[in-house]
């Protein structure tokens, strides 16, 4: 069910790359520019702040030996990105980067810190759980991964931290493959792990232990029937904004089980050419942004192109939240 009475959210287009390219995980920067992975063409770009001038122009930062996925920043400038083959294989990496007195222009080094185990199938979305404490969706094997980072530089340590059977796929039942855990995102306030799982078509959350971070009980559901991939989350409006990458929507879910009764599309219907695939998002930083402006990246259809079959460029856009939704 849709409401035809929900206010649509103002979209602008930031930065604009070639078509093909697939724009993955986004990260904002304390200034909000922001880093992209490029799974497509394994690379890393920055997206300087558009604080100024729009659009803005994208730059590359690095390339990967394999697909770079999930991305998160543990402390000011200092981001973990994973990467690996992705789907059925058993090689994946957690890799360092520290912008922390770095500017445009300048080169940046990328330092591979963890090889994980070799039951690691296909890593996507990441988020930070504590301040050393990354968690890790793995797409293919149906889990989530844990990562504690030694606070004198040593080698990160991981392990499985969650696996239920509503982080799985339908292995060969969908082309292309579809992913099930895929999103990944903390609510420290209400104390809870949400994440998406797209094959099943699931919003799922979990609660967590505050003194030990780990789960406690079984996962429940939050909403059904949208196929999607990534999110940002609202505590203090109690929402989460869900990118539908292949149903070409950005969709507004309450955060409690009991208050998602009726589908609620805030961008993307009816159908919008500037949001095509759209697949992560993150609030901007700057004071009074949380709750009403973020930015998100999308792959123009490179994935799975629309109904009229037109692939279209890949963007990062901003996206501004009406007053009537921040409550």
């Amino acid at each position: 069910m849709v409401s035809d009475t929900i206010p649509q959210v103002k979209l602008t287009t930031i930065a604009e790359f070639p078509q093909g390219f697939m724009l993955e995980n986004i990260a904002v920067r304390s200034d909000n520019s922001m880093l992209v992975t490029v799974p497509s063409h394994r690379e890393l770009w920055f997206i300087p702040s558009p604080a100024t001038a729009i659009p803005v122009e994208p730059l590359k930062l690095s390339t990967f030996a394999t697909l770079p996925t999930g991305i998160v920043e543990t402390e000011p400038d200092v981001f973990y990105i994973s990467t690996g083959k992705f789907y059925n294989t058993d090689e994946a990496f957690l890799e360092r980067l520290d912008l922390r007195g770095w500017t445009p222009g300048m080169a940046v080094q990328l330092e591979q810190v963890l090889q994980f185990p070799k039951n690691v199938r296909g890593l996507n979305g990441s988020c930070l759980l504590a301040p050393n404490v990354i968690l890790l969706a793995d797409s293919f094997a149906g889990l989530i991964w844990r990562v504690d980072l030694p606070s004198d530089g040593g080698t990160p340590v991981a392990r499985v931290w969650l696996q239920h059977e509503s982080m799985g796929y339908y292995r060969g039942q969908m082309k292309p493959e579809q992913p099930g855990i895929n999103g990944i995102r903390y609510a420290a306030k209400l104390g809870y792990i949400y994440y998406t799982a797209t094959a099943k078509k699931l919003f799922m959350r979990v609660r967590v232990n505050p003194e030990t971070l780990e789960a406690i009980g079984e996962p429940e559901h939050v909403s059904v029937g949208r196929m999607a991939d990534d999110f940002w989350i609202d505590e203090e409006a109690g929402v989460a904004y869900l990118t539908t990458h292949r149903e070409n929507t950005l969709d507004r879910v309450s955060l409690e089980p009991s208050k998602n009764d009726a589908r609620i599309i805030i961008a993307g219907e009816p159908f919008n050419t500037e949001l095509v695939g759209p697949t992560s998002g993150a609030w901007g930083r700057q004071v009074g942004e949380t709750g009403h402006i973020a930015y998100f990246a999308t792959d123009g259809g490179t994935v799975s192109p629309p109904a009229d079959g037109v692939r279209r460029s890949a963007k990062v856009l901003r996206i501004e939240v009406p007053q009537v939704l921040q409550q």
